[in-house]
């Protein structure tokens, strides 16, 4: 199998490195190893114009759509809650901008907890703002059990109930359109959603680039080289 391009979205923040302390468009070194160890070549996408997004999309195979701060309120027709995060604004517009282009084109899209969050979003789907039990202390990755739906690409698969790394705070609500749920938590959190149809677009709302387990992201590289 030839190895495909698959883009990962990444932070915009501040950073230090040797005597340098500016902004810098951040990626943890995991997610380009989740795509390796999955068959595929990653290639940075740090936010830029959302105009560029299209162009952008027609060079690669794949998009991962990284996770980060909570996606703004505004973006889904509601007001910031007491306990969600600052807005990332550069990176929602571009990110949604990415998600609608590989929508359009049937690239390839992997969302993973925030990319998941936006990618129901995009679709029209709101976010539950706060929830708990689904993160370890901070800066710690918690763990718990999703269970997949039969029959759903994600199902197919981990066809079992599978121990996962989370660190989320934020959840699918209404469900954006064309868009069905494929796994849940013991307490009925949706963790995994994906396109009805033949196109390749699933989110999970755990963070896979954590754990040892590759069958999603070779699911999307698979995908990929399909075309």
């Amino acid at each position: 199998m030839s190895q495909p391009l698959i883009g990962v979205t990444t932070y915009l923040d501040r950073a230090r490195w040797g005597v340098w302390d500016m902004p810098a468009a951040l990626l943890p070194a995991r997610y380009p190893r989740y795509v390796r160890e999955g068959g595929g070549l990653a290639v940075m996408l740090p936010p830029d114009a959302p105009s560029a997004a299209a162009a952008v999309l027609a060079r690669l195979d794949g998009l991962v759509v990284a996770g980060g701060a909570d996606v703004e309120p505004v973006r889904y027709g509601a007001e910031p809650g007491p306990r969600t995060g600052p807005p990332a604004r550069e990176r929602d517009a571009w990110e949604l901008a990415l998600i609608e282009a590989a929508l359009a084109s049937g690239t390839p899209l992997l969302g993973i907890c925030r990319g998941m969050q936006l990618l129901n979003v995009a679709l029209g789907g709101t976010l539950t703002q706060h929830l708990d039990g689904h993160m370890g202390e901070v800066g710690v990755m918690g763990r718990h059990t999703v269970k997949p739906v039969p029959g759903t690409r994600y199902g197919t698969l981990a066809p079992e109930a599978t121990e996962v790394p989370a660190y989320h705070h934020q959840a699918v609500d209404r469900l954006g359109a064309g868009l069905v749920a494929s796994a849940h938590a013991e307490d009925g959190t949706v963790e995994a959603v994906e396109l009805a149809g033949p196109s390749w677009a699933l989110g999970v709302q755990w963070h896979p680039e954590m754990g040892e387990d590759f069958r999603v992201v070779r699911g999307l590289v698979t995908a990929a080289v399909r075309g």
